[in-house]
């Protein structure tokens, strides 16, 4: 059997990887071929293509500077497709590109198998879109529970996987103790992300280090690229006889995260994962103008970070846009990291939420769903 993937972020190559490993062990001849990141490349082999250095983008300005390489990507993508005839089309998050292509695949061929792991949030931004992706989607793979009742009230088959990134976080737990003077950063993944929020977290360490002289900050690098355009801007603080106060460590959110006392964190996955390790945070979101207003006109949402969505209430206090102030920042983060009490309130909120993302496993629960539908498919041709 041949599956075609589909992944354009690093947390989709995250996951679509550790579906790879699960479906191996299921049936070991399978085939993979598609386009994703490092990690699914290296599993499937040379004929699956690693796009994600390009295909990775944020804010609409981004998305329209290189809308010439999305649609040459688009074409080649759904010609392979159709040529190849997978016996299904598993679509990883990446909505803005996935929606569309499972909607032209499925014009093109009626009988083609899509599935969509890692269910795209349209609750957030257009449940009206539930009823349409119903008419070129298959089965969707969902990793929040409430997501499988919205998609099967309207027809759209939905089974709750559990969240994919509970089994990745829970082998990088380690044996430690927090350090009261370390605050932990973690300004993202993406260039343009980090080139936004870093400065405003080097701003609001420095306000930190006025109230307490040993803070320290460790600073979580996505990339060796990060790394290298994150240093020099903490080159001022070494002139301020902090050299030790601001270290930049690369490939170690998880570690970080629990060594940490308190944490700023950008919006996006991180903040699960700080949820999941227990660290009382805050949350940071900053993005170019025109970004943030067409977000606005399109998101219905309450809040940004996942922790939020999830318990409906501000849990994490969040800093968006004009009011990621250090000075406001720094308040928060204070009272989060002196207020016994309050801490444990995140914690316990932290705890319940996580509760409910299940015990782990979603990867095999998804390889099994998908051979499942594989089967169901070859029995009706």
């Amino acid at each position: 059997m041949t599956i075609y993937f589909v992944a354009g972020e690093v947390s989709a190559d995250n996951h679509g990887a550790a579906l790879m490993r699960s479906l191996r062990k299921l049936d070991p001849g399978l085939t993979f071929i598609g386009r994703g990141g490092p990690q699914m490349h290296e599993i499937a082999g040379k004929q699956f293509k690693n796009w994600i250095g390009d295909a990775s983008v944020l804010g609409l300005w981004e998305v329209l500077r290189k809308y010439g390489y999305f649609r040459e990507q688009f074409r080649e993508t759904l010609k392979e497709i159709l040529e190849s005839k997978p016996d299904t089309v598993v679509l990883i998050d990446y909505p803005g590109f996935n929606l569309r292509l499972a909607r032209a695949l499925r014009r093109q061929s009626r009988r083609q198998k899509i599935i969509y792991y890692i269910s795209p949030q349209v609750w957030a931004w257009n449940r009206g879109r539930i009823k349409r992706m119903a008419r070129f989607v298959d089965l969707v793979l969902c990793i929040f529970p409430f997501e499988a009742d919205l998609y099967n009230q309207v027809g759209l088959r939905a089974v709750f996987v559990g969240h994919p990134t509970i089994e990745r976080l829970r082998v990088r737990k380690i044996d430690t103790e927090r350090d009261p003077n370390l605050i932990g950063l973690f300004p993202g993944s993406r260039s343009r992300e980090v080139r936004k929020i870093f400065p405003v977290m080097l701003e609001t360490a420095r306000k930190l280090q006025k109230h307490n002289r040993t803070l320290r900050f460790e600073v979580a690098a996505a990339s060796a690229e990060l790394t290298r355009e994150m240093s020099p801007t903490t080159a001022g603080l070494d002139q301020s006889q902090h050299r030790q106060a601001i270290q930049i460590k690369l490939d170690e959110t998880a570690a970080i995260m629990q060594r940490a006392w308190a944490g700023i964190v950008a919006s996006g996955s991180a903040t699960l994962e700080a949820a999941y390790f227990r660290l009382p945070f805050v949350l940071i979101y900053k993005v170019a103008w025109p970004t943030y207003l067409a977000a606005r006109l399109v998101v219905n949402v309450k809040y940004l970070g996942m922790p939020n969505l999830l318990a409906d209430k501000e849990v994490v206090p969040e800093f968006i846009q004009y009011r990621a102030k250090p000075k406001a920042i720094v308040k928060a983060l204070r009272s989060l990291m002196e207020d016994a009490d309050g801490r444990a309130r995140m914690i316990s909120e932290f705890d319940a939420l996580v509760g409910k993302l299940g015990e782990g496993g979603a990867s095999e629960r998804a390889a099994r769903a998908i051979i499942e539908e594989i089967g169901r498919s070859n029995e009706t041709t």
